[in-house]
């Protein structure tokens, strides 16, 4: 595991994680990660944390089933994190994001987001069923087992 730092283009939102150095991240093409050319990795909330006055920048938008919590700058429109559909309890953190040096590598697989309901239950649903917790213990191991909006 290590600590990556990360924010947004105009550096008024920084954040740090603990994640490890080489991660597996989601290019999704659903309505808003398209358009945003978003490819995440998603972490268990306890191992991010938002630095200074951070908060007092972001805004959010919701969508579709408002479960996802897309946070924004205000100032300069950038998403470098938000909170998934997918993973309520947990962080997508943007690898383009993150500070560069210590993402050794990122392996991107392509999630359906513009069919959501079937991908996850393809993609994901076996691997989840009644086991959140272990997909929370396995997360810090391998960050490749959680889906996204």
């Amino acid at each position: 595991m290590v600590m990556h730092h990360g924010g947004c283009h105009c550096r008024r939102v920084r954040w740090r994680v603990q994640a490890p150095s080489s991660v597996v991240a989601w290019n999704c093409n659903c309505s808003v990660c398209s358009m945003r050319g978003i490819i995440q990795f998603v972490v268990p909330s306890e191992k991010f944390e938002l630095l200074g006055d951070s908060k007092e920048c972001l805004t959010t938008y919701t969508f579709g089933t408002h479960t996802a919590k897309h946070t924004f700058c205000k100032f300069c429109g950038i998403t470098s994190f938000y909170v998934p559909r997918s993973f309520p309890d947990g962080v997508s953190i943007s690898s383009r994001c993150v500070d560069p040096g210590t993402l050794t590598h990122v392996e991107i697989k392509h999630f359906d987001g513009r069919n959501w309901e079937s991908s996850y239950e393809q993609e994901f649903a076996p691997r989840s069923q009644g086991a959140v917790s272990t997909e929370l213990e396995e997360t810090e191991l391998k960050l490749s087992s959680f889906k996204v909006e």
